[in-house]
């Protein structure tokens, strides 16, 4: 086995006492239960560096092979936000129209969605999620492995640690998403996963009331 290139480091762990670590479990379940997906934001500010200290903790995700596929648009500008809009929406119309099916549009129809998605202009930032399928180095095409894997669980970090900050989040997914490269001048060979929507919600927002799936419906013990 050949050796590596970066070299090893010692690990920065902290142990903590175990009832430390339960009163900290137990906060932060209780802080990402509150967490609802929204979709009635208000317009208010949100500086530029909490987006930035949010997305590098979502750059801490593990990735395979550590190649870190993934690149995060944070999108302020209200021409992009309009232009991001007017394309998504035409995807949405199709969608809602039957490309989505019937089992598609009876399981969202308890939540109230439509094609309209103002959201996308009202929020304050828009973060749009790009994958790598692969890499360029030295003009040498490099393979990338677990992209999906890797970015979904960097985009859960992002949410995550949103939420933390204080911020409402919405996850948007028109499909196909293939728009985004072009407002967002990224290559070919990344993809866009998804679409997160943050800042404050608006004033008297109502979520749907639904619930979560308990323990017994979600975990298993062996």
């Amino acid at each position: 086995m050949s050796e590596p290139e970066h070299g090893f480091r010692p690990l920065d762990f902290i142990e903590r006492d175990p009832n430390e670590m339960a009163v900290r479990a137990r906060d932060f379940r209780a802080l990402m239960a509150r967490r609802r997906t929204v979709r009635d934001f208000s317009d208010r500010p949100v500086p530029q560096s909490l987006i930035e200290n949010c997305v590098m903790t979502a750059t801490s995700a593990p990735s395979g092979a550590n190649q870190q596929p993934w690149h995060f648009a944070m999108i302020a500008d209200a021409t992009v936000k309009s232009q991001i809009r007017e394309a998504a929406e035409a995807e949405e119309r199709d969608f809602y129209a039957g490309r989505a099916g019937e089992d598609w549009l009876g399981a969202l129809a308890p939540l109230g969605t439509d094609a309209d998605k103002p959201f996308l202009e009202i929020a304050p930032w828009l973060i749009a999620v790009f994958g790598a399928r692969y890499g360029r180095e030295n003009g040498k095409r490099i393979k990338h492995y677990y992209v999906p894997e890797s970015v979904g669980i960097a985009t859960g970090l992002l949410i995550a640690a949103l939420h933390n900050a204080g911020l409402a989040t919405l996850t948007h997914t028109p499909a196909p998403m293939g728009f985004l490269n072009e407002i967002c001048h990224r290559p070919d060979n990344e993809k866009p996963y998804v679409l997160v929507v943050t800042g404050y919600p608006a004033e008297n927002c109502m979520v749907p009331d639904i619930s979560r799936k308990s323990f017994a419906d979600v975990a298993s013990l062996f």
